[in-house]
């Protein structure tokens, strides 16, 4: 029996689409494969091992002026024509969509994406060494934490002529080690198996734990801030969503103004999938080319992500950033890279500091807070974007540029586009380490930042 390739599978849609929706009726199918296998630890042994393979055919149709869609993950040619059915009956049902923008044009796709074969081929037992490298790196420390790899294969095809397949392998750790009153995180992700290595990991999440045993308490207040990447990638990705996206600037949800200083001008941000150390695939949802877009250029507000929805209620042309879900969320970018990135890895370091390159923003802090993570953070006002969260997994107190004691975490109320205001921006470092946000979906590589400024409104409860 041969197994139909995805892009096979996503013709066999817009043939049905051509036989059961008639001639008139734009058609886009998206077809991905997606392998995730998963090993998980806690109280430093593995206690799950899982493996998951699943083909997700989607399908939009225009139809009449009405727009509709429709999921599946059965593969067989009756459960496509299925599909094809419901979705041609939903769009009777359907509101009018006067707002369609129509199908993507025959383009050229640049990149096929980054894969690596290591990811492909690893076995249970790839993920269980590095699980071991981990925990035998932990000082003796209780550790939890997981290990996990994923590839997809993906194929687009609408009936306006656009063709695009691409792939893309993830590797991810993400552990903690706790000592009675202190846990201490380190994370990593990347394209390549290799991006991985457990022993550093390890060794980062238990200096850090120990370096937070007995923490002391904090009044609120502003604070002289170094954010290691971790935290810094919660602000980028808020920008992202609520930010640089072209629904909320087409609505006016957002701060975004092209062309104003807004940032520091020591802030450059990109959006680029085919980036060192970034996971994702070289064309959006829509099948429209994913290429590199500049956000912010030395602290000047420039592009705004589009997706052709957005795009063509902004009377532009689509950059290729449509994601699932776009309808809600808009058009959001979601491979960011901070620079500057230099390409080699800072050095390890003793102490709770991430690396070499966040110790050395410390050693310009006359008295302030290094933060390891930013956790649970809620927007209160998307125009200005404040939001509210806390630190965890890490926070001390810098004092004459050396790391001094351990505080309690704390919860601040900040806005973050002022947090990177003109002026506030008073380091960044050399490194962008890469990271995957928490909704799984998106990508960073950032540097540690020295901020002027945070405010610290409250303990952890309250």
């Amino acid at each position: 029996m041969t197994t139909l390739t995805e892009l096979d599978l996503a013709a066999r849609v817009l043939e049905w689409v051509r036989v059961l929706g008639g001639p008139g009726t734009q058609a886009e199918a998206l077809v991905e494969r997606h392998a995730l296998a998963l090993t998980r630890f806690a109280n430093s042994y593995i206690h799950q091992n899982v493996a998951d393979s699943t083909t997700t055919v989607r399908l939009r149709l225009h139809r009449d002026g009405r727009t509709a869609r429709g999921t599946t993950t059965l593969t067989v040619a009756d459960a496509l024509r299925d599909l094809v059915e419901r979705t041609v009956a939903a769009s009777r049902l359907c509101p009018p969509d006067p707002g369609w923008p129509g199908l993507a044009p025959p383009s050229t796709v640049d990149e096929p994406g980054t894969v690596d074969d290591d990811i492909i081929a690893a076995s249970p037992a790839d993920r269980a060494a590095r699980v071991r490298a981990f925990v035998d790196a932990s000082a003796g420390l209780p550790t939890a934490g997981f290990c996990r790899t994923t590839y997809a294969t993906v194929a687009f095809v609408n009936s306006a002529g656009q063709v695009a397949q691409g792939a893309t392998t993830e590797v991810a750790m993400n552990g903690i080690a706790r000592t009675a009153s202190a846990d201490g995180a380190a994370r990593r992700a990347g394209p390549r198996l290799s991006d991985v290595d457990g022993a550093v990991l390890g060794a980062r999440a238990a200096a850090k734990a120990l370096a937070g045993t007995d923490p002391v308490e904090l009044p609120p207040g502003r604070y002289e801030v170094v954010l290691e990447p971790t935290a810094v990638g919660d602000i980028l990705f808020a920008l992202a969503l609520y930010g640089f996206n072209g629904k909320a600037v087409n609505e006016r949800r957002s701060f975004v103004v092209p062309g104003q200083a807004q940032f520091d001008e020591s802030i450059t941000l990109v959006d680029d999938p085919t980036a060192p150390g970034q996971v994702g695939l070289p064309f959006d949802v829509d099948g429209a080319p994913k290429r590199p877009l500049t956000l912010i250029r030395a602290g000047i507000s420039e592009a705004v992500p589009h997706d052709r929805r957005t795009a063509a209620v902004a009377g532009t042309a689509s950059n290729g950033r449509a994601i699932a879900g776009g309808s809600t969320w808009g058009a959001v970018p979601t491979n960011l890279t901070l620079l500057p990135a230099s390409a080699t890895p800072p050095d390890e370091v003793a102490g709770p500091a991430a690396d070499s390159s966040a110790l050395e923003l410390v050693s310009g802090v006359r008295r302030g807070l290094l933060v390891t993570d930013h956790w649970y953070t809620r927007v209160l006002d998307p125009r200005t974007l404040v939001l509210t969260g806390l630190t965890r997994n890490g926070l001390w107190l810098i004092e004459n540029g050396e790391i001094t004691r351990p505080v309690r975490n704390l919860r601040f109320t900040q806005s973050y586009p002022q947090a990177l205001a003109p002026g506030a921006v008073l380091g960044v470092g050399s490194y962008a380490a890469p990271g995957v946000a928490d909704w799984d979906s998106a990508f960073f590589a950032a540097p540690a930042l020295h901020l002027a400024g945070w405010n610290f409104t409250g303990g952890a409860s309250g």
